[in-house]
């Protein structure tokens, strides 16, 4: 079993990263740009808002974030996004989720601008993606492919088991694995939450990306031997072991897979880690007009 290090393949890509945006500032006399829109406090967003941001300084970015607390409303919120799309200093442009119940997720995305979506959830992008143009990737799916080169994993002919259908990770895993490209070229079967059988399906796969929000749902009996094992999953639970008084579990009961598989994603320190990459990775591409 070999550990697919989130933390030491980011820090690579980082560095990389770090050079290109030196340049870019070289070039053209300012640094690619992200904001980041908070809104309310839930603790995982703030986690993962604040790793963004601290990020964008690593490696030489500019970055903004406005906070709004829960009261806003979805009308002001959107008056936001049109502004930030409007300023020709910002490269890209991130609404946090979850959002609160009253604002529509599905407008404030659409409502975001194409060539900022640096996130990839825009339906513009996704639809690119389908047909293999030049996008945004999604930054989870994005990081995760990012993992897989810098392994250098030969996924083609592989059979890939994805298990979720989220349109953030598993839908776009699903067609990225699919698609005429390395890392991709194999195989796909999409499961979910009403696939039949799924253990029977999951134990097909030569890989499985976990994308679907459940402690240790993958569980050693659902993974054949030799399985490259991906885990996407992010689940906080309260505990009196650790300094910040919760603790992080994957999809994947590692304890029990890891024996079995040939490669495998920690939590933390793996895919969460790649995701923030794929998101610098893209607001670089954007800085630099690669895409649009």
């Amino acid at each position: 079993m070999q550990l697919l290090d989130g933390k030491y393949v980011s820090e690579q890509v980082k560095v990389q990263i770090a050079e290109e945006a030196s340049q870019f500032l070289a070039e053209s006399g300012r640094k690619p740009h992200l904001v980041a829109i908070l809104v309310g406090n839930d603790g995982g967003s703030e986690t993962y808002v604040a790793s963004k941001m601290k990020n964008c300084e690593k490696v030489g970015f500019k970055s903004s974030l406005y906070r709004y607390d829960n009261s806003v409303t979805e009308a002001e919120l959107l008056e936001k996004v049109r502004e930030i799309n409007a300023d020709a200093d910002v490269d890209g442009l991130i609404v946090q989720l979850p959002l609160p119940k009253h604002i529509d997720p599905e407008k404030v995305t659409e409502a975001i601008d194409p060539k900022k979506d640096v996130d990839g959830f825009h339906p513009i992008n996704l639809g690119r993606m389908m047909r293999n143009l030049p996008c945004y990737i999604p930054a989870t799916p994005y990081g995760i492919l990012l993992m897989l080169q810098a392994y250098n994993i030969d996924t083609t002919g592989m059979h890939c088991v994805v298990v979720g259908r989220s349109n953030i990770v598993g839908g776009p895993m699903s067609v990225l694995m699919a698609r005429n490209a390395n890392p991709g070229n194999c195989t796909v079967t999409l499961t979910h939450s009403k696939t039949k059988d799924l253990k029977e399906q999951v134990l097909q796969g030569d890989i499985i990306i976990a994308a679907i929000g459940k402690k240790n749902f993958i569980t050693a009996d659902m993974v054949k031997t030799g399985a490259i094992v991906i885990d996407v999953g992010i689940n906080r639970e309260t505990s009196t072991e650790t300094k910040s008084g919760f603790k992080l579990y994957g999809d994947v009961d590692f304890e029990n897979v890891a024996p079995k598989s040939s490669f495998i994603t920690p939590v933390p320190g793996g895919v969460g880690l790649m995701t923030i990459v794929g998101l610098l990775k893209n607001t670089l591409a954007s800085a630099r007009k690669e895409i649009y």
